[in-house]
């Protein structure tokens, strides 16, 4: 009788976390090792460490302009200088000292800045290479009162929340439509979704290319993309394939995580002094919006939902607008707001797959639906519509 001889499950443990540990603590030694001898030493030619600086965020009040800095050299860098219009000016630094790789600090100027005026800001390394900001039109940054938090969360309403209830409000008139007026609706929502998301996407990357290369913009945005779109997919489809109410809602998320860009934009136009721009933006945004309302309700028109459903995907899709304006004035990043899009830019794509597959199951035509003229002319309806509608807000 042959016996099996067989390790014991604690030794066969001990031997698994072996040949962990010592691949792990032999990187740990080089790592140690190339940080302490720097073996490349002996291959610099004399030329001073590449200084990089981004400039994150602008604050003006009465004491002056305060700039946010983010250091993305290969070495710590020192601010030694500032001007700004030409004339070197005195300056406070928090946290003092060098900046680190990735860091970022504070630049303090008690500049008597004039309001509505253009300001040139240059910042001075002591190893002499210059960085300059332009602010374009000086205005006090808002500041997180109560008044303005009110005037600020009416604005991303009249931005998000009342286009998107106004289009819901079509609910009872297109309760009516037969097989080839819901294939138009359906078809209207994935035109009006694939224009959002080229939208989302190319403001994502516009962006970064604003943002400390630190962040890896275009491969962060692509990654967040895809992450939030899978996760999306894997919770959409948890149960099933969503439709009716769960696909509207479903619908009510990705636009409401692109209305938060959106916000974002306004709230920021706000910040750097655009009031004009500002006020047209919210316009062009109203009127842009109240074709998504349509998408919404485009899955629940075989449905009777109660009424407080219509309120919940309407603030669902409008509200994140409110949250934009209030960040997009008061703590405005690109990374972040990028980071956001991107996030936006994946939940747009998922609602695309899952409407289109809805549309595909109900006609029991695979592909072939896409290929007929109501659902074309839904397609082109709703990208002709965004399209006609973005002039106004590309300004």
């Amino acid at each position: 009788m042959n016996k099996i001889f067989t390790i014991d499950s604690p030794a066969r443990s001990r031997t698994h976390w072996l040949w962990i540990g010592l691949p792990l603590a032999a990187l740990a030694i080089a790592v140690a090792w190339i940080i302490a001898v720097n073996p490349l030493q002996g291959l610099s030619n004399g030329a001073p460490a590449v200084e990089k600086l981004t400039f994150e965020r602008i604050v003006i009040d009465t004491s002056g302009l305060h700039l946010l800095v983010r250091a993305g050299g290969s070495e710590p860098m020192k601010i030694a200088q500032v001007q700004v219009d030409g004339a070197y000016w005195q300056f406070t630094q928090d946290p003092p000292g060098d900046i680190a790789r990735a860091s970022t600090a504070w630049i303090n100027l008690p500049f008597p800045w004039v309001l509505g005026e253009t300001h040139t800001v240059n910042l001075v390394t002591n190893s002499g290479v210059t960085f300059e900001h332009l602010i374009e039109v000086a205005v006090p940054t808002p500041t997180a009162t109560a008044g303005q938090l009110k005037l600020q969360g009416l604005v991303g309403i009249i931005v998000g929340v009342l286009p998107v209830a106004i289009g819901l409000m079509f609910y009872p008139a297109l309760r009516g439509v037969g097989q080839s007026g819901m294939n138009f609706l359906l078809a209207l929502t994935i035109g009006l979704l694939a224009f959002l998301l080229v939208d989302t996407v190319e403001e994502s990357f516009e962006l970064v290319g604003t943002a400390a290369a630190v962040f890896q913009g275009p491969v962060m945005v692509v990654l967040a993309g895809l992450a939030s779109f899978f996760v999306l997919m894997a919770i959409g489809r948890r149960r099933g394939t969503p439709t009716g109410l769960a696909l509207a809602g479903y619908i009510a998320l990705g636009i409401g995580l692109h209305n938060l860009g959106e916000g974002l934009a306004i709230g920021a136009a706000f910040a750097a002094g655009s009031a004009s721009l500002g006020t047209f933006l919210v316009l062009g945004f109203a009127l842009h919006n109240v074709t998504e309302g349509i998408g919404i309700a485009a899955p629940i028109l075989k449905e009777r939902p109660p009424l407080w459903t219509f309120a919940g995907l309407a603030l669902l899709a409008g509200g994140p607008a409110v949250l934009g304006m209030w960040l997009g004035s008061l703590a405005y990043a690109p990374q972040w707001s990028a980071l956001a899009l991107a996030i936006g830019a994946g939940a747009i794509l998922q609602v695309i797959v899952e409407v289109g597959a809805y549309l595909m199951r109900r006609n029991q035509k695979g592909v072939d639906a896409f290929f007929t003229p109501p659902v074309m002319g839904g397609l082109a309806a709703g990208i002709a519509f965004m399209y006609a509608t973005a002039a106004f807000i590309k300004v």
